[in-house]
């Protein structure tokens, strides 16, 4: 059968019932007995998916709090630290002298304490990384510190304000990485927090209010006008636009009707439902966001690991420094000079910028993704868009809007194309046929028709002013012994479903309905090709079908009439030529196309399950968002590495220096200008950062 039977036997399925049952539910609710509680305890009440707080939100709680409270303290303890005060330049009175050993031990304990506990897991698992190397430095520098302060050790080795500057930059760092893991769990939890506190289930003959965490699925629910829908489900009654903002940040309300699908959270703005519940718990799309914001938190960075591996090298290289410094120093006859020398390479080599090399532009990258509607499930898949050469996208609902339109009207003489969309309009109105719905939603206005009825593979048909219109495909033709119009060959070429407006048993025009080519869409291809990206598209459609649409859009490679299930074989296909490839898809039948990609982009904010295949996700519809992520994996990516190179540069400048490698000539570091540099390379890194703030990723500046 093909397209235009297809719409001829679907009016059948979809002409008559709908409008009589689809009222307004809120209306229809009215009409059921009084409403009654439900028995359960009133602590049985409450959001549904509360169960999702805490976790990175504790942590984010914890290191801020620690971080303001220790920098608190910090200030007395440098302002009392008696090497600080020499390298100022003033003297601290001798009432204060024990400030900075008594607070300086706080910090230690108490400020140090996440670092130590990460220092003894890193000893235990024999993994040396960051927080070996920090536990390491803290330790050394407040026992070093202490022997100062007591006068066991040279004066040289007070270290207490460097070590209060150390806790609190790491300290800072952990609570950038914890506040970036937690951003899109606290959107979750304020998406858990739009459902209802209770639902309304229809019971037989009675209504009951429940708690959302007590649907099942099959259950039917009220959601009045105004209400958010308590559980994912399926229309069965009533129509209203829906609020779906919260999920794919697009501020314009969605007409959904009965059949359709709606999603928990989302709400109904002006009129009643009747909602049969299809998923609940674990089944649910918030259930499905929130295992992809578990995924993204578990993954973890090339970048990340890079630090880490930075990290242990630099324990090594310090702790093999500092023996070498030792034995040196020793055998040349100076004692004390080795102690000195080693304890200052080994508390130079804290990684003070590598703490925040990652957590911060992580940070800032992630509020930036956010702002342009992107959630990153798996940062890996971030950085490797940098490198992506072919861009794969589905059409269906990617490169177009997955919905049928009016592309095209003729009109026989004597007939304005105005006159047979409107009386198109007027015979489809009572239809709730997709192809019915495009055609009423393109005429501007149209007169109001009776006697509606519809037949099987032929068309719908309907009396206007006292005139029989008829709407429908070849079948239609065929009964009235009519030929179709001059314009039917060129439309059929393209691929475009045809329809045939009859007056009275005389053909007046014809419609041509496609898919439409999103308006972004050819802004998104121009802006890849630009940047040396591939563009090649996909589809389960018909050769012309595609090629229409890829010449619209300027794509030179099209894979067409491709299975679902073959999809994945084609991104094979294209890294078999040395590509990486980017799949996008709008998650329907895409996920093991999205799995077997490089990077997989689910579009349209991931109301599907599929969307647990993709590395990123953009929450709203714009093709552009593509061009987005690859300029903000490039920038972040760079920032990071130049982070690291300018973190771990410093130490292996500064580790030999402050051993004393330059002794020979007559220059050693000084322990008070190794301090400084290590603080001067932290603010680069900082300022390297944020100039991150000043990348523009929203989609409609993409040309």
């Amino acid at each position: 059968m093909n397209s235009h039977d297809q719409h001829g036997g679907h009016h059948e399925q979809h002409a008559h019932g709908t409008q009589e049952i689809g009222r307004n539910a809120g209306a229809s609710g009215a009409e059921a007995p009084a409403i009654r509680e439900n028995s359960s305890e009133p602590g049985d009440h409450g959001h549904h998916g509360h169960e999702w707080h805490g976790g990175h939100g504790d942590h984010v709680a914890q290191f801020r709090r620690l971080f303001w409270v220790n920098l608190l303290i910090a200030l007395p303890v440098v302002a009392t630290s008696g090497m600080f005060a020499m390298i100022i330049g003033y003297e601290v009175p001798g009432w204060a002298r024990w400030i900075a050993p008594l607070l300086g031990t706080v910090m230690y304990v108490w400020g140090g304490r996440p670092f130590l506990t990460g220092a003894v897991s890193e000893l235990k698992s024999r993994t040396p990384g960051m927080m070996l190397l920090i536990g390491l430095a803290i330790t050394v520098a407040f026992l070093a510190s202490w022997g100062a302060s007591l006068g066991i050790l040279h004066h040289e080795l007070e270290f207490w304000w460097e070590l209060a500057l150390l806790i609190v930059i790491m300290l800072l760092g952990h609570w950038l990485e914890m506040r970036s893991l937690a951003q899109t769990t606290s959107a979750l939890d304020s998406l858990a927090a739009l459902l209802p506190d209770e639902a309304e289930r229809i019971d037989g003959d009675e209504i009951t209010k429940v708690s959302p965490a007590d649907l099942h699925k099959g259950d039917i629910v009220i959601v009045r006008p105004g209400a958010s829908i308590p559980a994912d489900g399926r229309i069965i009654d009533g129509r209203a636009d829906i609020d779906e903002s919260m999920l794919t940040g697009e501020s314009r309300a969605v007409s959904r009707g009965q059949g359709d699908q709606v999603t928990a959270g989302t709400v109904a703005t002006d009129s009643g439902l009747r909602v049969e519940v299809t998923a609940t718990g674990d089944d649910t799309a918030l259930a499905g966001i929130r295992k992809l914001v578990t995924d993204a938190q578990a993954s973890s960075s090339r970048a990340q690991r890079l630090a880490d591996r930075a990290a242990a090298w630099l324990f090594w290289f310090a702790l093999g420094a500092a023996v070498i410094t030792a034995l040196v120093w020793t055998l040349f006859g100076m004692p004390d000079d080795a102690v000195i020398r080693t304890i200052t390479v080994l508390v130079i080599a804290c990684p003070h910028a590598l703490g925040l090399a990652i957590p911060l532009v992580v940070s800032i990258a992630t509020e930036r993704a956010a702002r342009a509607g992107v959630l990153v499930k798996d940062r890996l898949a971030l950085e490797s868009m940098r490198g992506i050469d072919a861009v794969l996208f589905d059409k269906t609902g990617t490169l177009t809007r997955g919905e049928p339109t009016v592309t095209g009207v003729a009109s026989a003489d004597g007939w304005s194309e105005d006159d047979v969309l409107a009386l198109a309009a007027s015979a489809e109105a009572d239809s709730e046929h997709p192809l019915a719905k495009a055609i009423v939603r393109a005429a501007r206005a149209f007169p109001r028709a009776t006697g509606f009825s519809s037949s099987p593979a032929v068309g719908v048909t309907a009396t206007v002013d006292g005139h029989e219109i008829r709407v429908g495909g070849p079948r239609l033709l065929d009964e009235i012994a009519a030929d179709e119009i001059p314009n039917a060959a060129d439309w059929r070429s393209e691929g475009a479903i045809i329809l045939h407006v009859v007056r009275d048993g005389q053909v007046i025009g014809g419609l041509k309905l496609a898919d439409e080519v999103r308006a972004e869409s050819r802004a998104a291809v121009d802006a890849l090709q630009k940047r040396g990206v591939e563009v090649v598209m996909i589809t389960g459609d018909a050769e012309a079908v595609a090629q229409a649409v890829a010449g619209e859009l300027g794509i030179q490679r099209v894979f067409a009439g491709v299975r679902p299930e073959d999809k994945s074989a084609k991104v094979a296909e294209l890294q078999g030529e040395g590509k990486k490839v980017a799949m996008v898809g709008d998650g329907v039948n895409d996920a093991p196309a999205l799995a077997q990609a490089e990077v997989g982009i689910a579009i349209g904010a991931g109301t599907d399950v599929a969307i647990a295949s993709a590395g990123v996700i953009l929450a709203s519809d714009d093709p552009r968002s593509v061009v987005s992520v690859i300029e903000l994996s490039q920038a972040s990516y760079r920032k990071m590495t130049q982070n690291l190179w300018w973190a771990a540069g410093y130490n292996l400048i500064s580790v030999p220096l402050a051993a004393g490698v330059l002794a020979p000539v007559g220059f050693v570091l000084p322990m008070s200008v190794g301090a400084v540099l290590m603080s001067l390379s932290t603010i680069v890194v900082a300022l390297n950062a944020q100039a991150l703030r000043r990348l523009d990723l929203r989609p409609d500046r993409v040309s």
